[in-house]
């Protein structure tokens, strides 16, 4: 007797009818037109025409309004040397930001090349999963010896987003192994950038970033950053002014529940916004609050690890001992990909008692990656660029401090090579601009301005008006007048046109 066919056993039926039907793609692969792979196989010159058209047809740019390219035409770079880098046309530019703070020693060192090609013949690429292999040992060695001493372990990411995301994921896990299960919370500071993956962005304190993407991953909390420009006029001193701030981070935990709160993660020099500092006190008081409530020090030193700011580590030069570090970017000065997360031992003490951390990445302590960064951090020694900064780190500051005579420039800020400019409406009254008048300033006058000068830095406004400048940690006190120069022509013109 036939039993009767169910609802569901119908629409398996049907599916699978339709998928035993040739599906026709839209384009067919050898459909697509491929210029320069074709111009490759004939042997001929692959054109400026053909690099711009394919730029445009095929890629997606990171962070990139597509409708600001006059009739679609994206800037090309080709080569790079020093703090210099070409486009396409042969114009030459000063990398004022070290490409994306990352080029710490420079472009064009062919050692760091070549130390890439004898890795690629030994060791190709084999995954730190349960293996180890010689370049990854002798990097996470040779990173623990410039870093604050009660860290001891590494964990390898390929950027500083991924390793912000292990530092939470793994302060959720230790807390679970601690019998404490209910802590789980991070707190971090106002338009504070922590990254662009879920957890990563849901740390992140600008609200702008976040709100294509939410719902985001849920319990972060922001407390006030360090601004001292625009810090209320009730505070006579910067230290009164972060003593008050770090109080906040206090009356979050406790306003959150000390049971609930995990992790506190902040930048030593604080990129987005320009370049905000703070007295070492402010990181002292941090520290202890922390320690009072169990609640784990996460210091983001993505960008200001590896010279930037006068040391290697700023963890160093603010006399902080976090319990997690992230950095990035100058560990390899972005020659290849590469970043990491440095912990306590308290943190890897359940692990060695048989915990799993189910967490990597394919290409996390990548072999060539590895051997990139060792040479690159034997470039530091050998060349003293930490040196170099610290010696240098007071021209450059008051070489900068000379655009304050201008109106348009309400601060000048930062430390070592990293420093940023505000813009202001009125000096007086550090009326800023609103935000259609700053994207007008931004990214209708300046940038493309500073980029027909020849010079190529950050301007921005997650939070008020900046030009950043991160330079190569190579230049010197010749570089700094060339760089003002610039800015200085260029910020006068802004202002006329404002």
């Amino acid at each position: 007797m036939a039993t009767k066919e169910s609802q569901a056993g119908k629409l398996v039926r049907g599916l699978a009818s339709k998928l035993k039907a040739p599906v026709k793609p839209a384009i067919a692969a050898a459909d697509r037109a491929t210029p320069i792979a074709d111009a490759r196989k004939a042997g001929r010159e692959i054109t400026k025409a053909m690099l711009e058209n394919a730029a445009k047809d095929n890629l997606f740019l990171h962070f990139t309004n597509h409708a600001q390219f006059p009739k679609g035409k994206i800037p090309i770079i080709v080569k790079a040397e020093g703090h210099h880098f070409w486009d396409i046309d042969g114009n030459k530019y000063f990398d004022g930001i070290s490409s994306l703070f990352s080029v710490n020693i420079g472009h064009g060192r062919e050692r760091l090349a070549e130390a890439a090609a004898k890795q690629m013949k030994q060791l190709d690429y084999f995954p730190i999963w349960s293996h180890a292999h010689p370049t990854s040992i002798e990097l996470s060695e040779r990173i623990l010896s410039y870093a604050p001493k009660n860290l001891t372990r590494v964990f390898f990411t390929t950027g500083g987003g991924e390793a912000n995301e292990t530092a939470w994921k793994l302060a959720k896990q230790y807390f679970k192994l601690m019998g404490k299960p209910t802590k789980h919370k991070v707190i971090s500071r106002a338009v504070a950038y922590h990254g662009t993956s879920h957890g990563a962005l849901s740390m992140t304190g600008i609200p702008a970033m976040k709100k294509q993407f939410e719902p985001l991953v849920p319990s972060t909390f922001r407390v006030p950053n360090t601004n001292w420009y625009r810090a209320p006029e009730e505070f006579e001193t910067e230290e009164a002014f972060t003593n008050w701030a770090a109080d906040r981070l206090e009356e979050m935990i406790l306003f959150e529940d000390p049971d609930t709160v995990a992790a506190f993660i902040f930048e030593p020099v604080q990129n987005s916004g320009g370049c905000f500092t703070a007295p070492n006190s402010y990181f002292k008081k941090i520290r202890e609050i922390c320690d009072k409530y169990d609640v784990l020090l996460i210091a983001d030193e993505t960008i200001d690890g590896f010279g930037r700011t006068g040391a290697m580590f700023a963890s160093e030069r603010y006399e902080i001992e976090p319990d997690m570090l992230v950095c990035a970017k100058g560990l390899t000065s972005a020659y290849a990909p590469l970043g990491a997360l440095l912990l306590a031992e308290k943190l890897f003490e359940p692990f060695k008692k048989g915990a799993l951390f189910p967490h990597g990445y394919t290409y996390g302590g990548h072999p060539v990656s590895c051997a990139v960064a060792l040479e690159n951090l034997n470039v530091f020694d050998e060349e003293d660029l930490v040196g170099n900064v610290r010696r240098n780190e007071g021209a450059f500051k008051e070489t900068l401090e000379k655009l304050r005579d201008l109106p348009i420039v309400g601060d000048v800020r930062g430390v070592g090579y990293f420093w940023a400019i505000e813009l202001v409406k009125n000096k007086q009254t550090k009326e800023t601009f609103n935000d259609k008048e700053a994207d007008r300033l931004l990214r209708g006058i300046l940038s493309h301005r500073m980029f027909e000068e020849g010079l190529y830095c950050r301007s921005d406004d997650r939070g008020d008006p900046v030009v950043q400048l991160a330079p190569p940690l190579t230049i010197g006190p010749d570089q700094f007048t060339e760089i003002e120069q610039i800015l200085r022509g260029c910020l006068i013109e802004a202002h006329r046109e404002m």
